[in-house]
């Protein structure tokens, strides 16, 4: 039988899985994070437990798949920036197969976990798919013909930086209308807390206040609060007009929507449907863009390292 590893490098987690070519999972763990010159160290532990766990020698495994955060050179397996783990140019690949001495592979986390989805989520059975995460940013990563599209010099896409309002809110990239300033985790929370504030008389104070709410309270009462609604209809207008530009950039088959505003699943991705089919650069008779909620949740990037060895 054949065995992958796949590895996925969080800001406070590193997860890892072994699992075979069907996305059977034999094992799964993870350890802290150690960040800087000490990060393969942390892998190779962690990497080590899943071997030990799943009863298997390293030489059984046709390969180890990390997805790691930053500005990642894929074809030399280096981590050539990431700020959150305090790494420049770090060796990665190399570093972590002078320890394990099998195959090793490194990608961006966005991209991995888009891999992941394809492979063995939401995305299966699609050639062409984008995936957008919506976490305390906006991530994503596109697969083109079933490949991880990289860019120039596996550079990778940033999406949740594409100005979707001119002028607009000040973003932490320094430009204007970011697309991740009014849709990510975060933007939905603050919106939320400003909407309260502005609506003493809300029904979301029955349950939340400003420091408790969160990204799933104005969704918890859009059917019976006008300030609620309010919050959701901002949020899916504008979350609808990224995911129309990359529709009409891109035109996938799939859009897979990712992170913890996901968990709001048909609520959140039926009238994104609507809203991006009627936007949608010449209509969705010839080729329409389905809008769906990721599956794999936080074992996505864990997935799609492994996914990074399968054809």
């Amino acid at each position: 039988m054949a065995y992958y590893m796949g590895i996925d490098v969080g800001g406070t987690t590193v997860k890892g899985i072994i699992t075979d070519e069907n996305g059977k999972i034999f094992t799964e763990g993870n350890v802290p994070t150690l960040t800087g010159e000490d990060l393969a160290d942390c892998i190779v532990t962690l990497a080590d437990n899943l071997i030990h766990n799943c009863g298997i020698v390293c030489s059984s495994l046709k390969g180890v798949g990390v997805c790691c955060p930053g500005l990642i050179d894929t074809e030399n397996g280096v981590v050539v920036f990431a700020g959150n783990l305090n790494l420049k140019n770090y060796p990665l690949r190399d570093l972590l197969f002078k320890k394990l001495s099998v195959p090793v592979k490194v990608c961006n986390d966005a991209n991995g976990a888009a891999l992941g989805e394809v492979k063995f989520g939401a995305g299966k059975g699609y050639k062409d798919s984008v995936l957008i995460t919506l976490g305390t940013g906006v991530g994503s990563g596109i697969i083109i013909d079933g490949k991880i599209f990289e860019g120039n010099k596996g550079a990778g896409t940033e999406v949740g930086h594409m100005v979707i309002e001119k002028g607009g809110y000040k973003c932490t990239c320094g430009r204007r209308g970011c697309f991740e300033v009014y849709c990510s985790a975060r933007a939905l929370t603050e919106k939320t807390k400003e909407i309260m504030e502005d609506d003493t008389g809300s029904e979301m104070w029955k349950t939340y206040n400003y420091s408790t709410a969160d990204g799933r309270t104005a969704f918890e009462y859009m059917d019976c609060d006008r300030s609620a609604r309010l919050v959701v209809d901002w949020y899916l207008s504008h979350l609808a007009c990224g995911l129309t530009n990359v529709a009409n950039i891109f035109r996938p088959q799939i859009i897979m929507i990712g992170g913890g505003v996901a968990a709001q699943g048909t609520r959140l991705t039926a009238p994104l449907q609507k809203l991006v089919d009627e936007e949608l650069f010449a209509g969705v008779d010839y080729a329409p863009v389905k809008i769906e909620c990721a599956t794999l949740g936080n074992r996505a990037g864990a997935y799609g390292g492994a996914a990074l060895f399968l054809d």
